[in-house]
């Protein structure tokens, strides 16, 4: 027989006859938060892959430890390569999603949200701004404090928000801030408070007020893809992924292979074949972290739970964005993602990234690559800046760059008026070697006679 709309009807009714209290007599209650939800640590994350670079601690974490991890990620890696089939785009975004899950379900973590934000193609140098203009930042962060609140972590893990040599993809680095962004804005009940608004009549529906609580995080720390980890040590703790697990009698580099092995599309049959010949050598790294910062005190170098203990922490109003105090003559500094980074940390009270590393790209010998400048005019008049550029030998500028479009390429002069900031970008060719190394570039910028302080750049050059 069809379900009638009467049937219907007759089911709420009978709903709604269970949900009442039997006696007068008895207190109301408000429901306490959903423990299935309810999470130890939270990772955060851009695509689908991303959490195998921590999987070995996220076993040690769920199957040793006993701790509930959840996870979100932002994209799901549809502009990602696919090494088994032909499925791309909007097709490959579904296997993709598909394999995530598999992956985390094989070291026992079953709580995964996908934001669904577009997966931002690969550029010359990543640069963090473009991921956040292409997921809408506004979004995608309403999101991510969303599930703070709905799963409650004393930990949030994400990426490493610093353009460190090795760092592939700006996503990574979006997912970073956007984490950061949540850490400090979730026990806030005026940021986004549709979600703490309580719900007219929860035992009803159309209900358009969430009835979340606010939530404070304790701890915040980020991993990285780095080609070198020099700039880890003494900021965080490291875990070995050689030592063998209590509960599964392999070693946590095995049970990171592992996880690896269902992202199929990116790896292909790698990881098995790694694991079926024993050579894990690329899984048994230590595995480190940085402390982000905590509000419950500890030691950098400490356990991610040094410190917690059960219960809510008062919400922790971050420092926010300052105006710089600048000379009031000219100066001149790397733009794009490093100015928003020299603000963003200091902010978010990440003094351990703000003095991490010095601004470094990588880049293979002979190829050219973008670096965006801001050119700054504290004065009280419109001055005509020089650029001079400190090359090593060999190198080059681009002169087909379009930030000299109108402007002369001899000269390289740029007008900025008045207490303004003039941003350009510039390409540059480096040398082709035959062996890896360091070199360092340099810009100064000359006004009426005042010389700038110099921005560097510090530049890996692959050799071929």
């Amino acid at each position: 027989m069809p379900f009638s709309k009467t049937c219907a009807a007759d089911l709420i009714l009978i709903l709604l006859l269970f949900s009442m209290p039997l006696s007068g007599q008895q207190s109301a209650t408000n429901p306490a938060p959903d423990d299935r939800l309810k999470a130890d640590i939270l990772l955060i994350v851009a695509h689908p892959d991303d959490e195998s670079l921590i999987a070995g601690y996220l076993a040690r974490a769920v199957l040793d430890e006993h701790k509930r991890v959840a996870v979100v990620f932002a994209t799901r890696g549809d502009a990602g390569q696919n090494l088994v089939g032909n499925e791309q785009a909007q097709s490959l975004a579904e296997v993709r999603e598909m394999e995530g899950r598999q992956a985390l379900s094989s070291i026992g973590i079953q709580n995964v949200w996908f934001l669904r934000a577009p997966d931002t193609p690969y550029p010359d140098v990543p640069d963090v701004l473009r991921s956040l203009e292409a997921w809408n930042h506004g979004y995608v962060l309403g999101e991510v404090v969303r599930f703070v609140r709905l799963t409650r972590p004393d930990v949030v893990i994400s990426m490493l928000p610093v353009p460190v040599v090795g760092e592939n993809h700006e996503d990574h680095q979006a997912a970073g801030v956007v984490a950061t962004e949540a850490f400090d804005l979730a026990g806030d009940p005026t940021c986004f408070p549709e979600q703490i608004g309580a719900p007219e009549d929860r035992l009803w529906f159309a209900n358009l007020r969430e009835g979340l609580r606010p939530w404070q995080p304790k701890k915040l720390y980020f991993f990285t893809d780095a080609s070198h980890f020099d700039f880890l040590k003494g900021k965080g703790p490291q875990y070995s992924m050689t030592e063998v697990s209590s509960s599964q009698h392999v070693s946590y580099g095995r049970l990171a292979a592992m996880e690896l092995s269902y992202h199929r599309t990116q790896y292909g049959d790698e990881p098995t074949r790694a694991l079926e010949s024993g050579n894990l050598g690329f899984v048994e790294q230590p595995l480190g972290f940085v402390l982000g910062k905590s509000l419950v005190g500890g030691d950098a170098e400490g356990d991610l739970f040094q410190g917690i203990a059960p219960g809510l922490i008062p919400f922790a109003r971050a420092r926010g964005y300052q105006s710089p105090l600048r000379s009031g003559g000219i100066s001149i500094e790397l733009g794009g993602g490093w100015a928003f980074y020299k603000m963003f940390w200091p902010a978010h009270d990440l003094i351990a990234l703000r003095d991490l590393l010095a601004p470094e790209e990588g880049i293979g010998g002979g190829q050219n690559f973008p670096v965006p400048l801001i050119l700054h005019n504290d004065t009280e008049k419109d001055l005509l800046f020089h650029l001079r550029c400190g090359l090593p030998s060999g190198w080059s500028l681009d002169t087909n760059s379009a930030s000299f479009a109108h402007h002369s390429i001899e000269t390289q002069n740029f007008l900025v008026r008045a207490h303004e900031d003039f941003p350009i970008r510039i390409r540059i060719v480096a040398a082709p070697v035959s062996k890896s190394v360091w070199q360092e570039i340099s810009w100064t910028a000359e006004a009426k006679g005042e010389t700038s302080s110099t921005a560097t750049l510090r530049v890996f050059v692959e050799g071929h």
